[in-house]
């Protein structure tokens, strides 16, 4: 079993504005990747809040998505992972890390990710674009102690430059992978329209 954690809890400091809302074509980021990841091979998907969890909440269709609200959220990104971590099923086989800013992950890309882990059963699979690591990660169960004991200011970082020799690379022919949407300039550069978020759920229904 794959849970697909999707951190959607930080507090959007650079960006002024919630990244889990910002809009993507007729949907928000957090939904678009909600529903990437419902079109994959993962068999559950968690969704970690913290920063202004009630708005998002209010504002995103999260129907059979599983909501873990990180307390902690103000202390980092890894807080995030060890919440989601934490409710993760005793059954499931590894977890496919997923960032809000990393809004154009792709079914292929996440199938790719989770087959490289079922046909090699190397803990860290991590899909690659032209030789550089990205987005999404996959860690396996045997990997989950040295998450959540990770230096907070490194978090699965760490946990993949201390064990290379369990890394699994997966070249991917999207660099989409490399891709992280964190300021206004970002999301102008690949939207070409200035940022803005679904603020309430019946804003998308006028």
């Amino acid at each position: 079993m794959i849970d697909a954690i999707v951190l959607a809890a930080g507090e959007s400091k650079r960006m002024g504005m919630p990244k889990a809302l910002l809009r993507f074509g007729g949907t928000t980021f957090l939904e678009h990747i909600v529903s990437v990841l419902q079109h994959s091979d993962v068999d559950k998907i968690t969704v970690v809040l913290g920063a202004r969890a009630k708005m998002i909440q209010a504002s995103t269709d999260l129907a059979g998505v599983d909501v873990v609200i990180n307390e902690d959220y103000r202390k980092g990104q890894l807080s995030s992972l060890i919440a989601g971590l934490k409710s993760v099923p005793a059954q499931a086989d590894a977890v496919l890390l997923c960032l809000v800013d990393n809004p154009f992950i792709t079914a292929e890309v996440a199938n790719q990710t989770v087959g490289g882990f079922r046909g090699t059963g190397k803990p860290i699979v991590v899909p690659t674009f032209e030789g550089r690591r990205g987005h999404p990660s996959l860690f396996g169960r045997s990997m989950f102690d040295e998450l959540l004991s990770a230096p907070a200011d490194r978090g699965a970082r760490h946990v993949v430059r201390s064990n290379e020799d369990k890394v699994l690379e997966v070249e991917v022919g999207e660099p989409a992978v490399l891709t992280r949407i964190d300021t206004p300039e970002d999301y102008v550069r690949y939207f070409g329209a200035a940022p803005q978020v679904v603020s309430v759920a019946h804003d998308r229904e006028k």
